[in-house]
């Protein structure tokens, strides 16, 4: 049995959540570009991330979640020692 939705399924079941997650981050950019200091957000690299995640879902790249967790994450530094707990 396939565990993958067809894609129709997928759009009905998912188009709410996803509209209301895309108007979240644009009222989130929103308060960032109209905020005190906004200048100084523009060069955060953070921003500069979201920015970057956010060309990744517009494109036609397939597998776009991996591609805007890599956006998101540390190169891999072979010298990092995890923290003692």
């Amino acid at each position: 049995m396939s565990r993958t939705l067809d894609a129709q399924t997928a759009l009905d079941r998912y188009f709410l959540e996803t509209r209301c997650k895309i108007i979240e981050i644009a009222a989130n950019l929103d308060r960032i570009a109209e905020g005190t200091g906004a200048s100084a957000a523009q060069r955060d690299p953070r921003l500069a991330q979201i920015q970057e995640a956010i060309r990744v879902l517009t494109s036609d790249a397939n597998d776009k979640a991996a591609a805007c967790q890599l956006v998101f994450s540390q190169n891999y530094d072979d010298g990092w020692n995890a923290p003692n707990a």
